[in-house]
């Protein structure tokens, strides 16, 4: 969010959302580590006195979902080009019920809390901010739980919802065990994405359909979450990634209630 214009935003989500009848579920965040320094910067964004970039990615997010529900808030032009209804004016095209259909992308406890009061559901990835040292899956479903607690008292009448992403492949032939039988042998690791921001990065799954169904039954934090978002090797085409998806979907999916 840091590099966009929140009143841009609304009006292509509202787009894309009527496009598709309805169907957008939309991912927004403050963004990931730069490829170059404050690259915010040349496209005329800045953060507010006091403020950093990350309090910007925020407060921009909050616009965004505001003008997303609907309400008027322009004054209209007493002499338009084209006739306008009564009072303020509203971003167009505005799309019913896509404000609640908004995931917020957090690395930190923190910042899943923030999602849960403003009422936006969850994705959390195969990294977070390293807060105590645990495993990835132990940290993650320690912030899906804080995420849920936060929805609850917030009152929200929606359920709340929460992604995860993950690399898991069931390995069912020799080109498998060529391409990713190593993954399924690592382990979390721990490192920087920012100069004074430790991470823990959550390993890969990869085995055979019986050992996965195990390990992935033991991810506390996929346990907590509702949806599981898999990684595919894109690079790797069309073909090979039907192959990776279905074999998750006939042989490993059953046999975790995944639907």
């Amino acid at each position: 969010m840091r590099y966009e214009n929140p009143l841009y935003m609304v009006e292509d989500a509202g787009a894309a959302d009527l496009i598709s009848g309805g169907r957008l579920q939309l991912g927004i965040s403050r963004g990931s580590p730069e490829q170059v320094i404050e690259g915010w910067r040349h496209f005329g964004f800045a953060p507010k006195e006091g403020e950093n970039d990350a309090d910007m990615g925020r407060q921009k997010a909050l616009e965004f979902l505001e003008r997303l529900k609907g309400e008027g808030f322009a004054q209209p032009n007493p002499n338009p080009m084209f006739p306008n209804p009564p009072g303020l004016l509203r971003l167009e095209p505005y799309s019913e019920g896509l404000r609640e259909r908004i995931w917020w992308g957090a690395a930190s406890n923190a910042t899943a809390v923030w999602a849960a009061e403003n009422g936006m559901y969850l994705q959390s990835s195969t990294l977070k901010f390293d807060e105590n040292g645990k495993p990835f899956h132990i940290q993650q479903a320690e912030q899906i739980r804080l995420y849920k607690e936060a929805w609850k008292k917030a009152g929200h009448e929606r359920a709340p919802r929460v992604s995860v992403s993950r690399s898991i492949f069931a390995l069912m032939n020799d080109q498998d065990r060529y391409y990713f039988g190593q993954q399924g042998k690592g382990s979390d690791s721990f490192g920087y994405i920012e100069p004074t921001q430790r991470a823990v990065f959550g390993r890969g799954y990869a085995a055979e359909p019986e050992q996965l169904i195990k390990e992935l039954t033991a991810d506390e934090a996929i346990q907590e979450a509702d949806t599981v978002l898999l990684t595919i090797p894109n690079t790797l085409g069309v073909d090979y990634n039907i192959h990776v998806l279905s074999s998750i979907l006939e042989h490993v999916a059953p046999a975790l209630g995944w639907k």
